[in-house]
């Protein structure tokens, strides 16, 4: 049994008989590798398609991303299974949310300045928890996380460590996880009072450009956007006008619509804007006892032991 891993990412995985050949889902595969009955790879990007046309008898593939939008659009037959990377990312795109935004609460980034400067500013002289007009804590805030699947959980888990009231955004509402779930047709009555809004939304048809000027207006001017889902549900457009009209109180930013960022994008020169370049994720986490499982599980034709399949349409 031969399987196809990543270079980008060690795994150490122990799986008796298997040959592992570690190679790039973006280039080639030699002829002594083409004939690998199974894959692990990220299988974000749409060019994994050229990897995936190499591997005629590859019949499972096991991707590290919890969306792998770019292998799903590959022209792969019927019969071959896709297990994702569902809850390998949880805690650390979880922690990096968090840390977008302590990193704004804080003054991160002013608090730098002034070190590399050798100045001590007033930041330490007693002011209120809640201005009313900043958003400078977690605590007592008012946390929306939009798109409140597995990851979005984990989000909710650590503001609520934070000290942050949470209220998650999904297709069905009532309680999820102890935290108070609203459907997306009640999202607009709690926007006026959120204070930071954290985005974990799936790119789709549905969600292309989701966060838009309606949402701007419902926000308080207040208001934090924090992005680590995917760039296409924000309109970038909209957002760089609410951030030059004072409409927004910042953003932490994740992903973007084109990645890398343009050099020229308005978003870069922001005070109040943090960006991080995709890297939230691209730290699975648990991820070789889970593709353990799942290889013992397709050996033994247990399909339904598997662990994040993913129903392809026909």
């Amino acid at each position: 049994m031969k399987i196809i891993v990543p270079t980008s990412t060690d795994l150490d995985l122990d799986l008796p008989g298997v040959e592992t050949v570690a190679i790039s889902e973006f280039g080639e595969v030699p002829e002594e590798h083409r004939d690998a009955q199974a894959a692990i790879l990220w299988g974000m990007q749409a060019r994994v398609s050229k990897f995936v046309d190499q591997l005629p008898n590859v019949r499972w593939y096991q991707t590290l991303a919890a969306g792998p939008d770019g292998l799903l659009g590959a022209n792969l037959p019927d019969d071959v299974i896709v297990t994702n990377g569902v809850h390998f990312h949880d805690r650390p795109v979880a922690e990096h949310a968090a840390a977008l935004t302590l990193t704004l609460t804080s003054r991160v980034p002013e608090m730098l300045q002034h070190q590399r400067e050798h100045y001590w500013s007033d930041f330490g002289r007693p002011r209120p928890l809640h201005d009313g007009k900043h958003v400078r804590t977690t605590v007592g805030a008012n946390v929306v996380v939009w798109g409140f699947g597995a990851i979005g959980q984990q989000v909710g888990r650590v503001f609520d460590a934070l000290g942050a009231n949470v209220t998650g955004v999904a297709r069905t509402g009532g309680k999820r996880d102890g935290f108070p779930v609203v459907t997306e047709a009640d999202f607009p009555q709690i926007l006026p009072d959120t204070d930071i809004l954290v985005m974990v939304l799936p790119a789709s048809a549905q969600t292309k450009n989701i966060f838009n000027q309606e949402i701007v207006d419902m926000l308080p001017d207040r208001a934090l956007l924090i992005n680590v889902g995917r760039g296409a549900t924000v309109d970038e457009g909209v957002l760089v006008n609410a951030l030059n009209e004072g409409k927004l109180g910042g953003a932490g930013l994740d992903v973007f619509q084109v990645e890398p960022l343009p050099q020229d994008s308005p978003l870069w020169d922001f005070e109040n804007v943090v960006i991080s370049p995709h890297s939230a994720g691209g730290r699975p986490d648990g991820a070789a006892s889970r593709i353990a499982h799942n290889f013992q599980a397709w050996q033994a034709g247990d399909i339904d032991s598997m662990v994040g399949v993913v129903r392809r349409p026909n």
